[in-house]
Formats: C-alpha cells, structure tokens, sequence
C-alpha cells in the first residue's frame, strides 16, 4: 500500500520524528524475537506501520507475514477510514479518522485494468469493499492490500429484476468469511440472493412475503412517482434521485439472531427485509410526499439510523432519527446546530451518509456546494471536516464508505 497525507491543513495526532527516535533510543524493537516483534506491530494503527516499515528490511517484511496477519485479526478494532467516492473513479482517498486527515492510496490494479468498465463502489463491512461495474459484476477489494476478487455472476434470472440494496456483511471473528446480499423485483414480489464466500457461490433466491407493521396504507405498491410544485414554483418528482454511488444504499442490522436490510424505497420510505423470517415490511414515512428533502439510512453499533435534511421557515435542517417500534413511530436521536444547517438553506443539496460505530460521516454536495460533517450521536456532537486539495484544488466527493483498514481482510 502506497499511502500520502494530502491537502490538510487542520491538527493531526502524528507523532514528531523526534518522537520516535526517542522510542528507538529507549529501547530496540531489534532485541525482540520475531513473535513478539509481529505483536507490537500489529498494535499500531495501520498508517503507522505503513511509514515504519522503511525502518528496515525486516519490519518491511512482516507485511507478508501469516503470523502477522494471524496477530493483526485479534485486533478487536480499527479506527474507521471513509472512502471517497468522486467523479474520478481511479483514485483512492480516505479520509483517516484515528489521525483526521485526508490519505491517498494506490488505487487498485485490478480495477485500473478494464477502463471500459468503470468501477463505483456499493457497499462495505469490516476491511473490505465491494464494487460494481457498470455491467453489473461485483467485486470484492482489500482497499489497504489493493487485493480484489470478482464475484462469480448472480445469474440470468436476476439480471432482468429491478435491484434494490446491494448490502455487505463480514464475520468480525474471520477475515476471509463474508456475505453480500442482494435486494430485487417488484414491491409486489420483492427476493434476495446472498453470495457467501466460504461456500464461493450465491444461494438460491428467497421471496418476501409483506408484512403489516402499522394500520397506514403503504406507499410502496407499485412506488409511482407522483409530481408537485416547491414552494420555488419548480416541478418536484417525490421519486429519489440518488448518486450512482448510493442508488443501491443500504444497510444490514443483526436484531435477536436475524439478519434485518433496511433500504429505501424510490419514493424515500424506509424497508426492513427480515431475511431469517423471509418478510419485508415499510417504516411509517418521516415526512409528508409532498415535502422537499433528502434522506439516507445508515448503521450504528447495530441500529438503523435515518439521516434527514429538510428545509423550513427559511432554513435548513439535518437531523438524525430512530424508530421506536413500541409505538410505531420516529423519534429524534440527534440534531445539528442550527448555525451549521443553515448554510445548507437554498442550495439544493443531497446528502449522503455512513456509519461507523457512533460516528456518522455526512457527504453534503450540489452542483454548487460540497461539504463534509462527522456527527457522534451518542454525544450530540457535530465537526465540518476541512477540505481535501490535490493539486492545489479542492476535491469534491459525492459519498463515502467506511472499512476497517486491515492488512489480513482476505478476499
């Protein structure tokens, strides 16, 4: 992995050179055996490791190491790197949450080598990525390693449904054991298809069956796309235009033993997929159709989150809320400060989230304005990250997708 500090201009936690050779004149990492060696290296945060192991030959070949890899996977935790998806698809910049800068690495050589079939990412869990081309196949990536896999095809009958959520989950006790689902057809005859890697193939397609969750009428039959006047006198579809990044956006939630997606529909409500229990059923909507705003649906620590920024009485708002399943309906689990949501008033912006533990990273853009927010939601707390600059020029990104920066992440 080849890894730059680009375009920063804020504080980081990076130590001073100073800072290690103080360490190393302390005491010499060269006094222990390899064993050990490989268990002190595997507790640095990755970017770290990466600048050390120009020290010398036999840190840099430790990389390679199973046993390195073996000590990097008890590693309970890494702290969050946030992919950025921009209008170039060729290049890899994270941003790194444990030093709060922006990073770029070698974009992968398997996906450089077809430039005829663009790659965009779609979903992520644990160290890994996955990406779809424009053909529809599915590739598996270690963005740290650059190692990449493509999925065998999901079959002929899935080529013709209309796909929903491309969602991804891995074992957190085995780096090389993941699944990706897939969400397809009709409301009225909606299935999945999970791919697993320990068995190499897709298993056979589940139906839904829709399940009633409250006494509302849905809103998913048939999801028509119905036309209003905005308050600005423009013609508003209430279907949702996403970025090609997040047309398939979606998340996957464990809740007593089973595995539960949450999509959105195209008309902006929220659908629970209860895999185990082969049902779907639609969240009551947060909004009136007839209502301007953008929404996104994330994971934190195992709960489904929904991001939403509206705008009333002359501002704007961006808050986060939860579902309250006792009595049906959205409660407010945190709100940015009005100071910071204002800006976003009149500039018809999409937004687009992740999340990562109790952090929530918010991709804020238009046509005219870009802007980047992590929000924790447990604290309530609220930071605009500083803009990344290549070049001399500010980067715009129109998403991001969280991973665990792991060297043992096995595709």
């Amino acid at each position: 992995m080849e890894l730059n500090m680009i375009g920063f201009t804020g504080k980081t936690r990076k130590r001073k050179a100073s800072d290690d050779a103080h360490l190393r004149s302390a005491f010499s990492l060269d006094e222990l055996n390899q064993d050990l060696l490989e268990r002190v290296l595997s507790c640095l945060p990755p970017s770290s490791f990466y600048r050390l192991r120009s020290v010398c030959k036999r840190w840099n070949s430790v990389a390679t190491s199973a046993t390195f890899q073996l000590a990097c996977s008890q590693i309970p935790f890494r702290d969050p790197w946030f992919l950025m998806v921009g209008q170039d698809l060729d290049q890899s910049i994270v941003f790194d949450s444990s030093e709060a800068n922006w990073k770029n690495l070698r974009h992968p050589a398997y996906l450089q080598q077809s430039h005829a079939c663009k790659t965009i990412p779609v979903a992520s869990s644990g160290g890994l990525v996955c990406y779809r081309t424009n053909s529809g196949k599915l590739i598996v990536c270690n963005p740290v390693t650059g190692a990449c896999r493509e999925l065998p095809p999901v079959g002929q009958a899935g080529e013709s449904q209309t796909l929903h959520a491309i969602t991804m989950y891995s074992s957190p006790k085995d780096p090389a054991s993941y699944r990706i689902v897939l969400v397809q057809g009709e409301f009225s005859n909606l299935s999945y298809k999970v791919f697993s890697s320990m068995k190499n193939m897709w298993e056979d397609e589940v139906l839904l069956v829709q399940k009633a969750e409250n006494s509302s009428e849905s809103n998913m039959a048939g999801d028509e796309t119905l036309y209003f006047l905005s308050k600005a006198g423009d013609v508003v579809a209430t279907n949702m235009q996403r970025s090609p990044s997040k047309q398939y956006s979606s998340v996957l939630t464990m809740e007593n033993g089973e595995e539960v997606v949450y999509f959105l529909s195209q008309s902006g409500t929220v659908v629970a997929c209860n895999l185990a229990g082969k049902t779907f059923f639609e969240h009551p909507r947060l909004l009136p159709i007839f209502f301007e705003y953008s929404i996104d649906v994330v994971e934190c620590k195992g709960e489904m989150l929904v991001v939403v920024l509206s705008e009333f009485l002359e501002t704007a708002s961006l808050r986060v809320w939860k579902f309250s399943r006792g009595d049906q309906s959205w409660r407010q689990a945190a709100a940015m400060p009005p100071s910071m949501s204002h800006e976003f008033y009149g500039k018809k912006v999409d937004i687009n989230c992740i999340g990562s533990g109790d952090v929530i990273f918010i991709c804020v853009g238009s046509s005219e304005f870009s802007s980047y927010v992590m929000c924790n939601v447990v604290t309530d707390e609220w930071m605009e990250l500083p803009e990344c600059c290549v070049d001399g020029r500010a980067k715009e990104f129109m998403s991001a997708f969280c991973f665990e920066p792991r060297v043992e992440a096995s595709v």
